[in-house]
């Protein structure tokens, strides 16, 4: 199935945007993904520590819309990721960028097509996963020195309340997956979908 989506791409830019809510595995499929297919990967998180001069690994315990993560440091975060999705796309024909981020607001979706779609064709990929899950993984990332996000449950909770649902996209360049699944079904699902998007008669 990869075949149909790599020559595509040699065509025409692509830009995938990974988003949804803390946790809900959006960094893993997403740089996952990038990985397999030689895209560029640039994650919110990274970026926005970067801007601040931290180390992704620093432990940011700012409450919500405070410090790094008020409105006025998320514009700029959001801003570099378009940036660095534009520089890659001017490279060369045929680039392929990967965003992730929570692209909470239906006005920051929108924008990034606005800002990219002249230079490529624009997927969306919204990861959701049970609360349960969430809860664990946010857990789990305590213990891990290598973690970069810093979300926590009370962040969570704050951002479900905001979250606005993708109804603005179609089927065509939106896909909606849980990733309570195994990465190799994960990327398997991506795949065809994409392959279905980009190429129609790549695939039976």
């Amino acid at each position: 199935m990869r075949s149909g989506w790599v020559a595509e791409v040699a065509v025409a830019g692509k830009v995938l945007i990974f988003f949804g809510m803390i946790a809900t595995g959006k960094s893993y499929l997403a740089e996952s993904w990038a990985r397999q297919h030689g895209c560029g990967y640039y994650n919110s998180d990274r970026v926005r520590k970067e801007i601040a001069g931290l180390a992704p690994e620093s432990r940011q315990s700012d409450p919500a819309d405070q410090g790094i993560y008020s409105h006025e440091f998320s514009r700029k975060t959001y801003d570099q990721l378009l940036i660095l999705a534009e520089q890659d796309l001017d490279a060369g024909s045929g680039a392929c960028v990967v965003l992730d981020g929570s692209y909470q607001a239906r006005c920051e979706r929108e924008l990034a097509q606005k800002k990219l779609a002249s230079k490529a064709k624009v997927f969306f990929v919204h990861c959701i996963c049970p609360e349960e899950v969430m809860r664990e993984r946010m857990e789990q990332r305590l213990s891990d020195p290598q973690a970069v996000s810093d979300g926590r449950w009370e962040i969570y909770l704050q951002q479900k309340t905001r979250f606005e649902m993708p109804d603005e996209l179609d089927s065509k360049q939106l896909l909606t997956i849980d990733t309570n699944q195994t990465l190799g079904a994960l990327l398997g699902l991506l795949e065809e979908w994409m392959v279905r998007g980009v190429d129609p008669q790549a695939v039976a």
